[in-house]
Protein backbone atom coordinates (compact mmCIF):
# COMPACT_ATOMS: atom_id res chain seq x y z
CA UNK A 1 0.00 0.00 0.00
CA UNK A 2 1.43 3.48 -1.55
CA UNK A 3 2.30 5.45 1.89
CA UNK A 4 -0.18 8.17 0.97
CA UNK A 5 -2.84 6.06 2.33
CA UNK A 6 -3.22 5.66 6.04
CA UNK A 7 -6.22 3.72 5.86
CA UNK A 8 -9.31 2.50 3.52
CA UNK A 9 -12.71 3.59 4.45
CA UNK A 10 -15.63 1.38 4.90
CA UNK A 11 -16.14 1.11 1.22
CA UNK A 12 -12.59 0.52 0.47
CA UNK A 13 -11.91 3.96 -1.03
CA UNK A 14 -8.16 5.68 0.19
CA UNK A 15 -8.54 7.81 2.84
CA UNK A 16 -5.45 10.24 3.57
CA UNK A 17 -3.91 10.59 6.34
CA UNK A 18 -5.01 14.30 8.68
CA UNK A 19 -1.30 15.17 8.63
CA UNK A 20 -0.86 14.55 5.02
CA UNK A 21 -0.52 18.58 3.69
CA UNK A 22 -2.27 19.62 0.45
CA UNK A 23 1.57 19.90 -1.19
CA UNK A 24 2.73 16.80 -0.91
CA UNK A 25 1.55 13.61 -2.91
CA UNK A 26 2.83 11.10 0.02
CA UNK A 27 3.72 11.28 3.55
CA UNK A 28 6.70 9.63 2.73
CA UNK A 29 7.43 13.28 0.30
CA UNK A 30 6.30 15.20 3.14
CA UNK A 31 8.93 13.71 5.65
CA UNK A 32 11.85 14.12 2.82
CA UNK A 33 11.00 17.58 2.64
CA UNK A 34 11.11 18.13 6.49
CA UNK A 35 14.46 16.45 7.08
CA UNK A 36 16.07 18.03 3.80
CA UNK A 37 14.77 21.66 5.68
CA UNK A 38 16.37 20.67 8.61
CA UNK A 39 19.82 19.61 7.87
CA UNK A 40 19.70 22.58 5.59
CA UNK A 41 19.03 25.20 8.58
CA UNK A 42 21.76 22.92 10.83
CA UNK A 43 24.58 22.97 7.86
CA UNK A 44 23.72 26.68 8.73
CA UNK A 45 24.24 26.48 12.54
CA UNK A 46 27.58 24.50 11.94
CA UNK A 47 28.32 27.75 9.77
CA UNK A 48 27.66 29.79 12.51
CA UNK A 49 29.27 27.39 15.40
CA UNK A 50 31.99 27.14 13.10
CA UNK A 51 33.31 30.82 12.85
CA UNK A 52 33.30 30.72 16.77
CA UNK A 53 35.29 27.98 17.14
CA UNK A 54 37.76 29.25 14.69
CA UNK A 55 37.90 32.51 16.14
CA UNK A 56 38.21 30.51 19.57
CA UNK A 57 41.44 28.33 18.13
CA UNK A 58 43.16 31.32 16.63
CA UNK A 59 43.19 33.45 20.10
CA UNK A 60 44.43 30.57 22.25
CA UNK A 61 47.36 29.95 19.73
CA UNK A 62 48.19 33.84 20.07
CA UNK A 63 47.71 34.24 23.33
CA UNK A 64 48.15 30.71 24.74
CA UNK A 65 49.04 31.74 28.44
CA UNK A 66 46.58 33.81 28.92
CA UNK A 67 44.20 31.53 27.99
CA UNK A 68 45.56 28.66 29.73
CA UNK A 69 45.32 30.63 32.76
CA UNK A 70 41.66 32.09 32.55
CA UNK A 71 40.61 28.71 31.59
CA UNK A 72 41.57 27.21 35.04
CA UNK A 73 39.24 29.92 36.47
CA UNK A 74 36.20 27.71 35.16
CA UNK A 75 34.70 24.97 37.19
CA UNK A 76 35.83 21.55 35.91
CA UNK A 77 32.82 19.93 37.98
CA UNK A 78 29.93 21.90 36.90
CA UNK A 79 31.48 21.39 32.59
CA UNK A 80 31.57 17.67 33.60
CA UNK A 81 28.16 17.51 35.55
CA UNK A 82 26.24 19.40 32.16
CA UNK A 83 28.18 16.97 29.92
CA UNK A 84 26.38 14.37 31.50
CA UNK A 85 23.03 15.68 31.60
CA UNK A 86 23.12 16.42 27.95
CA UNK A 87 24.07 13.03 27.02
CA UNK A 88 21.38 11.89 28.88
CA UNK A 89 18.99 14.03 27.03
CA UNK A 90 20.03 13.16 24.13
CA UNK A 91 19.02 9.05 25.15
CA UNK A 92 15.25 10.85 26.21
CA UNK A 93 14.93 12.93 23.08
CA UNK A 94 15.78 9.15 21.12
CA UNK A 95 13.29 7.61 23.49
CA UNK A 96 10.70 9.96 22.82
CA UNK A 97 11.30 9.59 19.36
CA UNK A 98 10.75 6.11 19.45
CA UNK A 99 7.69 5.98 21.42
CA UNK A 100 5.99 8.29 18.97
CA UNK A 101 7.15 5.86 15.80
CA UNK A 102 5.48 2.64 17.90
CA UNK A 103 2.17 5.07 18.69
CA UNK A 104 2.97 5.37 22.40
CA UNK A 105 1.34 8.34 23.34
CA UNK A 106 1.99 8.60 27.22
CA UNK A 107 5.57 7.55 26.64
CA UNK A 108 6.68 10.16 24.15
CA UNK A 109 5.23 12.87 26.39
CA UNK A 110 6.77 11.21 29.38
CA UNK A 111 10.30 10.85 27.60
CA UNK A 112 9.70 14.86 25.99
CA UNK A 113 8.87 16.15 29.52
CA UNK A 114 11.85 14.34 30.84
CA UNK A 115 14.11 15.50 27.91
CA UNK A 116 13.35 19.42 28.83
CA UNK A 117 13.62 18.80 32.60
CA UNK A 118 17.17 18.04 31.66
CA UNK A 119 17.68 20.79 29.48
CA UNK A 120 16.30 23.04 32.68
CA UNK A 121 19.08 21.12 34.88
CA UNK A 122 21.59 22.43 32.01
CA UNK A 123 20.66 25.94 32.33
CA UNK A 124 20.53 25.89 35.77
CA UNK A 125 24.47 24.68 36.22
CA UNK A 126 24.65 27.99 33.92
CA UNK A 127 23.03 30.00 36.27
CA UNK A 128 25.46 28.92 38.68
CA UNK A 129 28.97 29.43 36.54
CA UNK A 130 27.71 32.81 35.62
CA UNK A 131 27.03 34.05 38.86
CA UNK A 132 30.39 33.14 39.63
CA UNK A 133 31.75 34.83 37.06
CA UNK A 134 30.18 38.05 37.94
CA UNK A 135 31.65 37.62 41.98
CA UNK A 136 34.72 37.39 40.46
CA UNK A 137 34.38 40.44 37.94
CA UNK A 138 35.19 37.92 35.29
CA UNK A 139 32.92 39.40 32.79
CA UNK A 140 34.01 41.40 30.23
CA UNK A 141 33.74 45.38 30.36
CA UNK A 142 34.94 48.20 32.60
CA UNK A 143 34.89 46.23 35.96
CA UNK A 144 36.68 43.27 34.49
CA UNK A 145 39.54 42.24 37.20
CA UNK A 146 41.89 39.13 35.80
CA UNK A 147 43.53 37.21 38.96
CA UNK A 148 44.79 33.38 39.59
CA UNK A 149 42.94 31.44 40.85
CA UNK A 150 43.67 31.64 44.95
CA UNK A 151 45.38 34.63 44.62
CA UNK A 152 42.05 37.31 44.38
CA UNK A 153 42.84 41.39 44.67
CA UNK A 154 42.36 43.31 47.04
CA UNK A 155 39.08 45.51 46.46
CA UNK A 156 40.05 48.76 43.92
CA UNK A 157 43.50 46.23 42.66
CA UNK A 158 43.61 45.79 38.97
CA UNK A 159 44.06 42.08 39.83
CA UNK A 160 47.41 40.08 39.49
CA UNK A 161 48.98 39.51 36.39
CA UNK A 162 52.28 37.64 34.40
CA UNK A 163 54.75 40.04 33.09
CA UNK A 164 53.40 39.28 29.61
CA UNK A 165 51.96 42.59 27.98
CA UNK A 166 48.62 43.20 27.88
CA UNK A 167 47.79 39.92 29.52
CA UNK A 168 44.75 40.95 31.10
CA UNK A 169 43.11 42.28 27.60
CA UNK A 170 44.27 38.59 26.49
CA UNK A 171 42.38 36.72 29.29
CA UNK A 172 39.51 39.41 28.68
CA UNK A 173 39.38 37.91 25.85
CA UNK A 174 39.42 34.36 26.67
CA UNK A 175 35.86 35.53 28.37
CA UNK A 176 34.44 36.88 25.98
CA UNK A 177 34.56 33.77 23.80
CA UNK A 178 33.13 31.81 26.70
CA UNK A 179 30.13 34.01 27.38
CA UNK A 180 29.71 34.39 23.75
CA UNK A 181 29.96 30.47 23.12
CA UNK A 182 28.02 29.24 26.36
CA UNK A 183 25.59 31.93 25.98
CA UNK A 184 24.64 31.57 22.15
CA UNK A 185 24.43 27.49 23.13
CA UNK A 186 22.74 28.22 26.08
CA UNK A 187 19.90 30.04 23.71
CA UNK A 188 19.62 27.53 21.60
CA UNK A 189 19.16 25.32 24.58
CA UNK A 190 15.65 27.50 25.93
CA UNK A 191 14.90 27.52 22.02
CA UNK A 192 15.31 23.63 21.92
CA UNK A 193 12.65 23.17 25.54
CA UNK A 194 10.64 25.83 23.76
CA UNK A 195 9.87 23.57 20.81
CA UNK A 196 9.84 21.00 23.13
CA UNK A 197 6.29 22.18 25.07
CA UNK A 198 4.87 22.52 21.57
CA UNK A 199 5.79 18.80 20.72
CA UNK A 200 4.85 17.69 23.83
CA UNK A 201 1.65 19.59 23.57
CA UNK A 202 0.85 17.95 20.17
CA UNK A 203 1.76 14.41 20.99
CA UNK A 204 -0.66 14.64 24.46
CA UNK A 205 -3.64 15.58 21.79
CA UNK A 206 -2.81 12.43 19.84
CA UNK A 207 -1.15 14.05 16.61
CA UNK A 208 1.57 11.39 16.45
CA UNK A 209 1.39 7.61 15.37
CA UNK A 210 3.27 5.37 13.89
CA UNK A 211 2.71 7.02 10.11
CA UNK A 212 3.16 10.52 11.26
CA UNK A 213 5.54 11.41 13.65
CA UNK A 214 8.02 13.84 11.86
CA UNK A 215 7.94 16.74 13.91
CA UNK A 216 9.19 14.46 17.27
CA UNK A 217 12.01 13.57 14.82
CA UNK A 218 13.25 16.59 13.71
CA UNK A 219 12.95 18.07 16.98
CA UNK A 220 15.50 15.17 17.90
CA UNK A 221 17.75 16.59 15.17
CA UNK A 222 18.06 20.12 16.88
CA UNK A 223 18.26 18.60 20.21
CA UNK A 224 21.14 16.11 19.13
CA UNK A 225 22.72 18.64 17.50
CA UNK A 226 22.69 21.00 20.32
CA UNK A 227 24.01 18.43 22.41
CA UNK A 228 26.94 18.07 19.99
CA UNK A 229 27.82 21.51 20.13
CA UNK A 230 28.61 21.23 24.16
CA UNK A 231 30.71 17.97 23.30
CA UNK A 232 32.70 20.55 21.46
CA UNK A 233 32.68 23.66 23.98
CA UNK A 234 33.45 21.22 27.08
CA UNK A 235 36.82 20.04 26.26
CA UNK A 236 37.57 23.19 24.48
CA UNK A 237 36.63 25.67 27.22
CA UNK A 238 37.41 23.45 29.96
CA UNK A 239 39.96 20.58 29.73
CA UNK A 240 42.93 22.14 27.48
CA UNK A 241 45.97 22.94 29.40
CA UNK A 242 44.80 22.86 32.59
CA UNK A 243 47.62 21.31 34.21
Amino acid sequence: MSDAVAHADAHGHAVHHPALQHQFDTMGQQKEAAVLGMWGFLLTEILFFGGLFMAYMLYRTWYHDAFRAASTSITLFWGALNTVVLIGSSLTMALAVRAAQTSKRQATVGWLIFTMFLGLVFLGVKVVEYADKFEHHHVPGPNYVWAEPGHEPAPGSHGVSPDEPNFQQHTQIFFSLYFTMTGLHALHMIIGIALMMVITAMAWKGKFDEHYYTPVEMSGLYWHFVDIVWIYLFPLLYLIDRS
